[in-house]
């Protein structure tokens, strides 16, 4: 709570941006440094308020390593994040955080791990994939099955060939276009062919919430538990404090108690038409 504090009250770190890399038409990774003090301690699922200085701020989760640089994908779709995007080397942003919980990764040890993700949906999720790569031993079965709208919308395409030595990967595009030799239709259909132990699978998930809900219930007809799968909300946050409750769905505000739930958790909200 004191560093939540901490975080809250404290303004803007600058942070240069050390490297950027286009993913898609309108989605770029930024590694990010400080340019001075300690790096910024931020663990998977968890997420920080990037601020574009005289433009805003908005949050955007973590995709880098846990214990690595700090990493943001993020997808240009208003004035803010179009400035963050156009932030090349050697720009400085403005970082307040880490905030929000995490994906309960070490509870899978021992386990299967199955991540499922839409679209940019992914970015929250590689931070899981690369602690799944780099402790693999702890671990069962590992897979990932990806989704997007057409071939050119797939973001980190340029990483699965090395991902794949240690995570098994089914892909699949809604729209394929002449080039896509890959399969065609929506993701939640990859997960009732693909082989994991849903006595032992820990499910993360994360993409359009219509594809989560999808996804959530093709897991429960394979036998996972609803508390077994996770999912992160990451609807109209907007000041990452719960101050101005723009996020909130029902009784939780989704910045301060999330973003990551349980299916067990957030299915009953989920459930309910227009909250």
């Amino acid at each position: 709570m004191a560093a939540l504090a901490e975080a809250i009250a404290s303004p803007p770190r600058p942070f240069r941006v050390a490297s950027r890399r286009q993913e898609t038409h309108d989605t770029w990774t930024l590694e990010l440094e400080p340019v001075a003090g300690p790096p910024l301690e931020i663990a998977p699922g968890q997420f920080a308020m990037l601020y574009a200085f005289g433009v805003g701020e908005v949050p955007i989760s973590s995709s880098g390593e846990p214990g690595g640089p700090l990493v943001h994908t993020v997808r240009a779709v208003g004035a803010v994040t179009e400035a963050i995007c156009r932030a090349t080397p050697g720009a400085v942003l403005g970082v307040r955080g880490p905030f929000g919980n995490t994906w309960p990764v070490e509870a899978a040890a021992g386990g299967d791990v199955v991540v499922v993700a839409g679209g940019i949906g992914l970015a929250p999720l590689r931070s899981v994939l690369l602690h799944v790569l780099g402790r693999g031993a702890d671990f069962e079965r590992r897979l990932l099955l990806y989704g997007s709208r057409t071939p050119a919308d797939l973001v980190y395409a340029g990483e699965f060939d090395a991902w794949s030595d240690g995570i098994g990967i089914d892909v699949t595009v809604d729209a394929a276009d002449e080039s896509w030799r890959g399969k065609v239709g929506v993701v939640p259909k990859l997960i009732a062919t693909s082989s994991f132990d849903p006595a032992s699978t820990h499910a993360f998930v994360c993409g359009p919430e219509i594809m989560m809900r999808f996804a959530a219930e093709s897991l429960l007809e394979r036998g996972v538990g609803p508390d077994r799968i996770h999912v992160s909300m990451e609807r109209d946050m907007r000041c990452g404090v719960g101050h101005c409750g723009h996020c909130q769905l029902g009784s939780t505000l989704i910045c301060r108690d999330g973003p990551v739930y349980s299916w067990a958790e957030i299915a009953p909200l989920m459930a309910v038409r227009q909250l």
